[in-house]
């Protein structure tokens, strides 16, 4: 199968990774939210900066939640509403294809919580969100284990609904055919009204706690199942390949997955927009560096495995 030329990149490295990948049984990719840029997801510093006044960071702890939950709900509710309106790009279709065909080979490791991947197709059992996902609620209460997985309601509760703006006239014309157009929330001089406790998401459950969004704040440890199973795979013998997508894998855990890989006699393949980016310890002979936009380059990278990708339109 001859490589096509992907602007930008070497030729030569382009073959030499197809001559690689065929012989590959056990290959690791450790995913940022570069995979995503081309569905148009900002970065969650990009989604918040300062969403309404507020630093996205602080807004993200269980601190927070525990003071203002309808402001945190009305973060998250705005975070999941813009990931529903993206669409998985034909990076995410090309790993999930790669995953299908390697049958647990191939194991992914995703700091994402856009749930992109896993609207993909991306087989779940082979997809490790060390971050959790924004479609996933859990119950606040000490004493109840509730958790709900892939849940895409939009809003989850009416009270998180989007508001109209009734200031423009096309808005309120399409008000009677409830085709409004959404305001942009995060721009705090958009009025928003206040909403009840009683009227944030509540556990199904114990009919007591509220649920809150399941990812993983900052102070909160890491799901233990989900690193768990990472483990299991890098120590269950060699590696071949890791791929680093769309992430600059500087912090933990995602720069010591890099060095477990390696230490397994794994390659690395970066894949980033950023030229500098390299991975921890930097780049080693037989090492490749694609430097080039993940949705572009990916599909053909693995094309020697998943032949021509079809992207559903």
């Amino acid at each position: 199968m001859a490589s096509k030329p992907i602007p930008g990149i070497k030729q030569e490295d382009i073959e030499s990774f197809h001559e690689f990948i065929p012989n590959c049984t056990r290959v690791l990719a450790l995913i940022g939210a570069g995979l995503s840029a081309s569905s148009g997801l900002a970065t969650f510093r990009g989604v918040g900066g300062l969403w309404r006044n507020h630093d996205a960071m602080q807004l993200a702890t269980p601190e927070a939640f525990q003071a203002n939950p309808a402001l945190v709900w009305r973060f998250y509710s705005y975070r999941r509403h813009m990931a529903l309106k993206a669409n998985p790009n034909p990076a995410h279709y090309a790993l999930a294809e790669y995953s299908k065909r390697m049958n647990g080979g191939f194991h992914s490791i995703s700091q994402n919580v856009d749930g992109l991947s896993p609207r993909a197709g991306h087989p779940s059992e082979y997809l490790h969100l060390v971050h959790g996902s924004l479609y996933d609620v859990k119950c606040t209460n000490f004493f109840c284990s509730y958790i709900e997985k892939g849940n895409y309601a939009d809003p989850i509760v009416p009270a998180l609904d989007l508001p109209a703006d009734e200031s423009d006239p096309t808005t309120i014309d399409a008000l009677a055919t409830r085709q409004v157009r959404e305001l942009d929330i995060s721009d705090a001089s958009v009025q928003l009204p206040e909403i009840a406790e009683k009227d944030l998401p509540h556990c199904p459950s114990c009919n007591e706690g509220l649920l809150r969004p399941g990812v993983v704040w900052f102070g909160e440890w890491l799901p233990d199942s989900v690193i768990n199973d990472i483990d299991n795979f890098i120590n269950a013998g060699p590696i071949d390949l890791i791929m680093v997508i769309g992430t600059g894998a500087k912090v933990y855990p995602a720069a010591s997955y890099v060095i477990k890989a390696r230490s397994k006699g794994a390659r690395v393949a970066v894949i980033n927009t950023d030229p500098d980016d390299e991975p921890p310890g930097g780049m080693k002979k037989g090492d490749w560096f694609f430097n080039g936009d993940a949705a572009a380059v990916l599909p053909e990278l693995l094309r020697p495995i998943i032949g021509e990708l079809a992207v559903p339109t």
